[in-house]
């Protein structure tokens, strides 16, 4: 039976990421037309099939069809009920994270995947079978022992497709793909029994990874439209289901837009960190341990109703490159909040440094109440407050 507690823990920190990505989507409402080099804004969007938002320094701008997001049909399709929803943000942050490797924000523009359909993908999270040749994970050995069966490694898989100008159009240039691979596999042996699970090695991920990965870019490279896109593939370790925090890529390769395999791959380092460690683990980095247990200490000092302070921080390359605080309180009135999320912001300045984008959300049991943040690591913290002016 899984712990009460961590449960509790790992729904709050579900939560939060719900609430980063209404933040996130909420920004990107400010749709208008655009060419790609300037996001100009002279043709009306009822005369113009496509358009692009408008973005920031190195992040892509979105393209739209006809003033409208276009959503993928893959989109939270896996294989099987394994419910932990802090990877599907990680998984996207970072798939976009790696695209940057291979497409620049200045040549390209990004829309969600429109490329692989939902029946397609389905049958590929499937087991190999007579019934299901299209199948991807191993098919079915008859045995139940957890280290006899053959367990489901591929999870998911995401999309985000490229494209560039084109006279006034744009067309198709590149496709990223994120393979979504189990450390852990959960099965039961009757239908709804005991379950049981299955550890599966990083050497095992890595070598089915690259192996699906290739089958699928030769897939799609039978078909026409897709003999000269180039497509990049990243391999994502899922997480226990128990876990409060997103997975990581370990490795990603590039089919160039001639080739129908990836010939090279690339490691990826890239690690997790939760603060306060548990049971006295040594921290990715002690400095920045040292920096937020300072500011939680002054944050819990100040305000005795604060009922938990926790930060998910994540390295690439060693680096610190973002950091997500969340805060629980028991504060019910505006002022209080308002006083708080004042002081977080002031205390945050004073403690966290300048080396990441910051983001710390407060929340009562039951309700969001602000986010004080700052998108780049030497840029201002914003405070906003729900329900406030």
């Amino acid at each position: 039976m899984k712990d009460a507690g961590l449960i509790k823990v790992k729904k709050f920190f579900q939560a939060m990421a719900l609430l980063s990505c209404s933040v996130f989507l909420a920004a990107c409402g400010n749709l208008k037309n655009s060419d790609l080099a300037s996001n100009s804004t002279t043709t009306s969007t009822s005369t113009k099939k496509y358009q692009t938002t408008s973005t920031s320094d190195g992040d892509y701008s979105v393209l739209l069809k006809k003033g409208v997001y276009q959503t993928s049909e893959i989109s939270g399709l896996e294989a099987t009920n394994y419910d932990n929803s802090v990877d599907e943000s990680a998984m996207e942050r970072g798939l976009i994270r790696l695209s940057k490797k291979v497409y620049s924000t200045k040549s390209y523009v990004i829309q969600e995947g429109q490329q692989l359909d939902e029946t397609t993908v389905t049958n590929w999270l499937g087991r190999y079978s007579k019934s299901n040749k299209e199948g991807l994970n191993l098919k079915n050995n008859g045995k139940t022992g957890a280290t006899t069966r053959n367990p489901i490694i591929l999870q998911q898989i995401m999309e985000e497709d490229f494209y560039v100008k084109s006279g006034s159009s744009y067309k198709l240039a590149g496709i990223s793909l994120s393979l979504g691979l189990n450390s852990v596999d959960y099965y039961t042996k009757t239908s709804g029994g005991t379950e049981y699970s299955t550890k599966i090695p990083l050497a095992t991920r890595r070598s089915f990874g690259q192996k699906t990965a290739n089958t699928i870019i030769s897939r799609l490279k039978a078909k026409k439209k897709y003999k000269n896109v180039q497509i990049m593939v990243g391999l994502f370790s899922k997480t226990d289901s128990d876990s409060i925090v997103g997975g990581t890529y370990f490795s990603y390769g590039t089919a160039a837009a001639n080739s129908s395999k990836i010939t090279k791959w690339n490691s990826v380092n890239e690690k997790t960190q939760v603060l306060p460690t548990v049971d006295n683990a040594t921290p990715v980095s002690a400095s920045d341990q040292s920096k937020f247990t300072s500011f939680k200490d002054d944050i819990e000092n100040y305000f005795p109703n604060v009922s938990g302070v926790t930060a998910t921080l994540r390295y690439y390359d060693g680096k610190l490159a973002y950091e997500s605080i969340a805060i629980t309180t028991q504060f019910y009135n505006y002022l209080e909040v308002q006083s708080f999320a004042q002081t977080v912001k002031n205390r945050a300045k004073k403690y966290l440094g300048t080396s990441s984008p910051v983001e710390i959300t407060i929340s009562s049991v039951n309700d969001p109440q602000a986010v004080i943040s700052k998108s780049t690591a030497t840029g201002s913290y914003n405070i906003h407050i729900y329900g406030g002016n």
